[in-house]
């Protein structure tokens, strides 16, 4: 009977090593979210245009909805990524309504995506996942 050796990539290996919980200093907490935003409400009346936002409750600090299109939502915790147990504030729009800014540590996301354009966050907002009926916007982790 023959054995066989299977031999792992040295560069797969590293890969797994980086993708470590441990290794990553910017963890956001998980918090359970299962939240319904009827967006015709008054109360949201900034979301029933493109390209409006708003705060909600919920997340880790809180949550920004942003309008993409007459069907898509985006939804990102306020908690910046940056030294994540930094309790020094809340990520916030920004005046232009394009960026979202967190004012003790200067960096600077796109409300798009949550991407990075202004550092030192190394890594993007945390997303969360959106569905919206026509009538209600869902957002879950």
């Amino acid at each position: 009977m023959k054995k066989f050796i299977t031999l792992i990539p040295f560069s797969f290996l590293l890969l797994l090593s980086s993708c470590s919980k441990n290794n990553n200093t910017n963890w956001i907490p998980y918090v359970p979210v299962n939240i319904d935003i009827y967006p015709a409400n008054p109360q949201y009346i900034n979301i029933n245009v493109i390209g409006g936002w708003v705060y909600v409750t919920g997340g880790s600090r809180g949550i920004i909805i942003y309008r993409f299109s007459q069907d898509e939502f985006y939804a990102f915790d306020r908690h910046c990524p940056y030294q994540p147990t930094n309790s020094c504030g809340k990520v916030k729009v920004d005046s232009d309504n394009i960026t979202l800014a967190d004012s003790c540590c200067g960096s600077k996301f796109i409300i798009v995506d949550g991407s990075v354009i202004q550092g030192p966050a190394g890594l993007p907002l945390k997303k969360y996942k959106t569905y919206y009926d026509g009538t209600t916007l869902h957002i879950t982790n």
